[in-house]
């Protein structure tokens, strides 16, 4: 199956509706990470159908469970899951923030092309971003540690914002060693269709 028609059959298993052109820009932005790939090394997976069941799938299908508003993808690298989030929903303010150079640099030329107009890159350590205003929701699947990225993330949104943790099989140690300050309700099984494997995703609250 080709990219084209395993992203449409994906999308129909998620009950996804797009806005015009954003199946073109997502298999554009899936040429952009495998022209770049060779050189910068952005993601372990090579393969277009894989990237499009791992990469774009997976992170459309978070789309519905994020609260509304700005939101910041920490430690976003090649702009997962911020750039097809961002083309899904082409009127939110996204921020990808990561300290690598080198991946930041493919972040804005990805925006650039893609003509993203509302996201913007951070090449900064998350513990030194200082966004002005604050943001709505803070997502991440590249922290190892659900309490790591909690207490990396903390200041970027205020009390009463959402986090958002992207994760395989049930957090259930994770869970147990929340930093103060957080509470953890709602952990939400995804069924994100050609991937063989629990998916969840970890949402938090900031109390203080």
């Amino acid at each position: 199956m080709t990219p084209a028609a395993l992203l449409a059959r994906g999308l129909a298993e998620l009950h996804i509706a797009l806005p015009a052109g954003a199946e073109a820009k997502l298999l554009a932005y899936l040429e952009l990470l495998l022209k770049w790939n060779q050189i910068y090394n952005l993601t372990a997976i090579r393969e277009a159908q894989k990237m499009v069941s791992h990469h774009l799938l997976d992170s459309l299908a978070v789309a519905r469970h994020l609260a509304q508003g700005a939101i910041a993808d920490i430690g976003s690298g090649a702009g997962l899951p911020g750039i097809p989030l961002a083309i899904a929903q082409p009127e939110r303010a996204i921020s990808l923030n990561d300290a690598n150079h080198k991946k930041a640099t493919f972040l804005k030329q990805a925006t650039i092309e893609l003509d993203l107009k509302k996201v913007t890159v951070v090449n900064a350590r998350a513990e030194e971003w200082r966004p002005e205003p604050l943001l709505d929701c803070v997502i991440s699947r590249a922290f190892a540690e659900l309490a790591d990225f909690l207490s990396t993330a903390r200041h970027l949104a205020p009390p009463g914002a959402q986090f958002a943790a992207m994760k395989g099989v049930y957090p259930h140690d994770e869970l147990a060693r929340l930093p103060a300050g957080f509470r953890c309700e709602n952990v939400v099984p995804l069924e994100v269709p050609f991937i063989e494997g629990a998916r969840h995703l970890v949402l938090c609250r900031r109390e203080a």
